[in-house]
């Protein structure tokens, strides 16, 4: 019974309360009626945007912000902003208005001075800031080098004492001295097989040949290997190193030639051809494009067909391992040229018109 009696008298006071509010509503004048219901329908809009919590730009402070003096006092502090954040927004406003300008300082550095000096951190890992510095000035540009060293820090390249270089660069410079050699055989119409010998520089992919034989033997390997080291010792070679496969035509007395000009042997593993790979390469692309379209009569007609090639493979083919260029790094064919007309491109035959060339017109 007592606790009917105190829910009868809880739920009075609430109808009493209702109806208090519901005289007050009546007493506000319709201002004040629409600013509330203009209030509540934007805090709703924002409070069903999508984000995990709900952002507020500027429009919203200004719809938010405007009738809060024509709210009731009740309706302030259960609203989602509440007066301590006016107050921030205001201070906000004011601190932007008076905000006074930055001195505009040093001029900005161009974006292509920028490109210029990371390409030249990039392509030389063991130069310093003052080294770019120097390299900068030598092109016409004068720039300090903190900013070169902010550019540098702002795209994260280390400075020289941390950078290892690349393997791609490590193994290219390592390419520069290296030949391979190897033995190309074909079968002549009369079911004769003949050798020949074939040398590559690695770094340049420029090819050679030694010598053909039908005997091949280790005294005919060694007359190879000293024709072969006396042009190199004439044009003042830079090789290091020779690698060749476990032949045994390639006898001591044909590694000793090499020694004593200072080239040192590497042999292949057994059976493992791809050690030996850029050679066999070539001796791969003399099959395909050459000799195996090619009826070959005798020896002589194999050093014609090979000199003709090599000297196509050397002077008037791309290399796609070596940037699309020819071999010869001077060779103005390696320069790109502007595009010219299809007239004005000539065709060379090259073995009968197996292998075409062309060349823009002089």
């Amino acid at each position: 019974m007592q606790e009917f009696c105190f829910a009868a008298v809880r739920l009075l006071y609430r109808i009493f309360v209702a109806v208090l509010g519901w005289l007050v509503l009546l007493a506000r004048s319709s201002a004040s009626k629409e600013a509330e219901l203009l209030v509540l329908r934007h805090e709703v809009a924002v409070l069903r945007r999508t984000n995990p919590k709900p952002r507020i730009d500027w429009t919203d402070r200004a719809l938010l912000s405007a009738p809060a003096r024509v709210l009731p006092k009740a309706l302030r502090a259960h609203r989602m902003v509440t007066p301590g954040t006016l107050l921030r927004w205001h201070r906000r406003l004011i601190a932007n208005k008076w905000h006074q300008p930055k001195p505009p300082g040093r001029p900005p550095i161009p974006d292509e001075l920028v490109a210029l000096v990371v390409r030249l951190s990039t392509e030389n890992p063991s130069c310093g800031t003052v080294r770019i510095q120097g390299e900068l000035r030598r092109l016409g540009h004068r720039i300090d080098a903190s900013t070169i060293r902010r550019i540098l820090r702002s795209r994260r390249i280390p400075p020289p004492d941390q950078r290892n270089d690349t393997w791609r660069t490590f193994l290219r410079a390592q390419a520069e001295t290296i030949l391979a050699i190897d033995f190309l055989h074909v079968d002549t119409v009369m079911l004769k097989r003949l050798y020949a010998a074939v040398v590559i520089e690695i770094g340049s992919r420029r090819a050679y040949l030694p010598g053909i034989t039908d005997h091949p033997t280790g005294a005919w390997a060694t007359q190879v290997a000293r024709e072969l080291a006396a042009d190199l010792e004439q044009a003042g070679h830079r090789f290091t190193r020779l690698i060749r496969d476990r032949d045994a035509k390639f006898t001591e007395s044909f590694d000793a030639v090499f020694t004593a000009i200072g080239i040192e042997i590497l042999l292949t593993a057994p059976q493992t051809p791809r050690m030996n790979a850029y050679v066999e390469r070539l001796i791969g692309s003399i099959r395909r494009e050459c000799c195996d379209r090619l009826l070959i009569v005798g020896q002589h007609h194999l050093r014609r067909v090979l000199d003709e090639y090599l000297e196509h493979y050397n002077a008037g083919r791309s290399h796609q391992g070596h940037g699309m260029a020819l071999p010869a790094p001077n060779d103005p064919s390696n320069v790109i040229p502007m595009p010219v007309s299809i007239n004005e491109i000539r065709r060379r035959k090259r073995l009968g018109g197996l292998i075409n060339e062309y060349r823009i017109a002089a």
